[in-house]
């Protein structure tokens, strides 16, 4: 783990800037949402749209109890098959924002794999994800920081963790960390040798316009890289990377230009560091 920092803040101040945006991404499903069973499991929380869409699809059902999908499938092809019309109806219905071509896997409260689904079909039906982060430093003491690519369909523009992404389909939490680290910076294995074992932080749980429930596990990595470490984009997701002193990366925070997602991340890390254990 990196050594402490001397932060320009007491660490009240930074405990209550942590507590706040926790405080604030822990919300209520919509008025109308109901819960998403699939098989035996609970694994979610239908928006209102979403439930009116997939309404009269074959193989999805309400009850007292939920919208239950796929009642009488195992998991396997003919389950994921249904998800994958599930996901079709929510976007001719016009549910989701944009359509990413990406599988994730759904996951019951317990943890348990119950199938996988379309990336964009996750928040009309409050489904949990599962986001990695890599906050790196350099070795005196700078934030690594990526901004995200204007083409982005998720909070363009603005400042992230220098690798976050979601995990994929049938990928191990770590596999899908390095896998962000080599797509977002061109960081390979041996750029990493400095990293700390993943850990989850927090569970962002709140309100999408348009969309339905975030529920998602923060996890981060923190890592010092090397010197003359020179992090390079290679998917086109990130339109710049550059490294900022602690007291510029918390007035950026002031001033809203990271997403929240990072601004927990930063936060979470920088508390940490500068000797207040982990919140």
């Amino acid at each position: 783990m990196p050594a402490a920092l001397i932060l320009p803040l007491p660490l009240p101040d930074l405990r209550a800037r942590y507590a706040r945006l926790a405080a604030e991404v822990h919300q209520p499903a919509h008025e109308g949402s109901m819960p998403v069973w699939i098989g035996a499991r609970r694994c979610g929380m239908a928006a209102p749209a979403a439930r009116a869409a997939l309404a009269g699809l074959d193989g999805v059902r309400e009850d007292g109890t939920g919208l239950r999908i796929g009642d009488d499938l195992p998991a396997g092809a003919a389950r994921n098959a249904l998800l994958a019309r599930v996901a079709d109806t929510l976007r001719d219905a016009g549910c989701l924002r944009g359509w990413r071509g990406e599988l994730l896997d759904v996951a019951a409260a317990d943890g348990h794999r119950l199938g996988a689904i379309e990336r964009a079909a996750t928040r009309p039906l409050g489904l949990l994800t599962f986001a990695v982060h890599l906050n790196a430093w350099t070795p005196d003491n700078a934030l690594w920081i990526a901004r995200r690519a204007l083409t982005k369909s998720t909070d363009p523009g603005l400042w992230d963790t220098l690798v976050g992404g979601l995990s994929g389909s049938c990928e191990t939490l770590e596999d899908s960390l390095l896998r962000e680290c080599g797509e977002e910076a061109g960081l390979d294995p041996p750029d990493l040798v400095c990293r700390s074992p993943l850990r989850t932080i927090l569970r962002f749980q709140r309100q999408l316009a348009g969309e339905g429930m975030q529920v998602e596990d923060i996890l981060v990595s923190t890592c010092v890289l090397a010197a003359d470490a020179r992090p390079e984009n290679r998917d086109g997701e990130v339109m710049e990377i550059r490294h900022v002193p602690v007291a510029t990366a918390l007035a950026m925070l002031d001033a809203g230009e990271f997403t929240d997602e990072a601004a927990a991340v930063i936060l979470e890390d920088m508390l940490y560091r500068a000797g207040g254990g982990l919140p």
